[in-house]
């Protein structure tokens, strides 16, 4: 690379740090290399999160939620065993333990990884569903019909199982019952995620220094997963090119990195499950047109204005949209502005509170989410900053290192 490519980087990446530490004292290389597959944030906080989510039940009267693997399955018993086409299945009751139905051979796993004791195996040549009957028939409340509640991202398959299983339940969908719930992040979840966005943070810096004319976005997206892998945060992202930039979700492609050009990378990554979501846009070459400057710089104030605006108990999730929207359609950019101004995140990259038209959902304290104001130009290239972000008892914290304005 050129010095005078790498002022252009640097000058734009400047607020983008190398390394920091992480608050609330939960980073370190040994926390940070633990696969997100172990209950490292202790048993009791599993069980805390089930005797809210009992609650939950009661106060819907809900009596059982059924769950396949998925991150629900990992927030309340401490690991995600993954889904494959034998049926693993994790059903909390309302009153009493929770309890696994899952392959045979698979219970000692289960029991070694997982905070969920009362793990019951069936052999490969039985039918699953029997077992998931039995332990329905145990969990039923007496002398009326049971409420299921079904964790919504249970496939079709499954439920069409489960409706003859369950004999004598009602089968209603889950959502409300763990939403609620993982909106609003408690500090160990908060400190899971600033240590996946330190990582992601110092992944971007690193592979923007690594830029070199003829290199294809595919190869600075594998160097990007790389860095992240090396600090312990698998994770990986979007890497666009010039006009590329101007695809809300494009790339990566073969295209080739050529001098006095955009370079837009959206990534993110995990530690202990919880995940990150940054975008950095540089420009690649010698000292940024004026055009870019004021793309840049304009899509920085939209970010500014949603960040100031907010209020916990009081801001709604569509006025955070207007804010960030009015400032890009003041300076003449309104119908490039493509997209919601952003979404929740935790244990999944895309969740909710999402901060977007028609979502009258008020903010509130411990609800974390991204504000990325974005301008496509379609032909010509596009610009986002996307920083993470937490909603606090007087206002909007940003958990990320904003860049800096050009």
């Amino acid at each position: 690379m050129e010095r005078r490519e790498f002022l252009g980087i640097a000058t734009a990446v400047g607020a983008i740090p190398l390394v920091r530490s992480v608050g609330f004292g939960v980073r370190s290389s040994t926390a940070a290399r633990r696969t997100e597959q172990s209950p490292a944030l202790g048993p009791e906080v599993f069980a805390r999160r089930r005797e809210r989510l009992q609650q939950e039940l009661k106060t819907q009267k809900l009596d059982l939620l059924v769950i396949e693997p998925s991150t629900n399955f990992q927030y309340f018993a401490g690991y995600n065993p993954g889904r494959s086409e034998r049926l693993i299945l994790l059903m909390i009751p309302a009153d009493g333990a929770a309890v696994v139905v899952c392959p045979s051979f698979e219970v000692e796993r289960l029991k070694r990884n997982s905070v969920i004791t009362d793990v019951r195996g069936w052999e490969e040549q039985e039918d699953p569903w029997r077992l998931v009957r039995k332990a329905g028939s145990d969990l039923k409340p007496p002398r009326r019909q049971g409420v299921a509640a079904v964790e919504p991202r249970t496939s079709y398959q499954s439920y069409a199982n489960l409706t003859n299983a369950l004999g004598g339940w009602k089968l209603v969908n889950g959502a409300s019952a763990t939403e609620r719930l993982r909106i609003i992040k408690g500090p160990e979840e908060i400190a899971l995620i600033r240590g996946a966005i330190d990582a992601t943070e110092a992944s971007i810096a690193a592979t923007f220094a690594q830029l070199a004319v003829g290199m294809t976005e595919r190869d600075v997206a594998e160097r990007l997963s790389r860095e992240m892998a090396s600090r312990g945060s698998p994770g990986g992202g979007l890497v666009q090119f010039g006009a590329s930039s101007a695809l809300p979700h494009g790339g990566p492609s073969v295209e080739k990195l050529a001098r006095e050009t955009v370079v837009l990378i959206d990534a993110g990554s995990r530690i202990e499950g919880y995940t990150s979501d940054i975008t950095r846009t540089i420009w690649f070459g010698d000292a940024p047109p004026d055009e870019f400057k004021k793309v840049f710089n304009l899509v920085h104030d939209a970010q500014t204005a949603a960040m100031q605006g907010g209020r916990p108990l009081m801001t709604q999730c569509q006025e955070m949209d207007r804010l960030a929207r009015k400032v890009i359609t003041d300076g003449g950019y309104g119908q490039f502005f493509l997209h919601r101004l952003g979404h929740g995140m935790g244990m999944d990259g895309h969740e909710p509170p999402y901060l977007v038209e028609g979502n009258e959902t008020r903010l509130e304290p411990g609800m974390v989410f991204t504000i990325e104001p974005g301008i496509y130009q379609l032909g010509k290239w596009g610009v986002r900053i996307e920083d993470d972000c937490v909603m606090g008892e007087n206002g909007v914290e940003v958990l990320s290192h904003r860049p800096a304005k050009l």
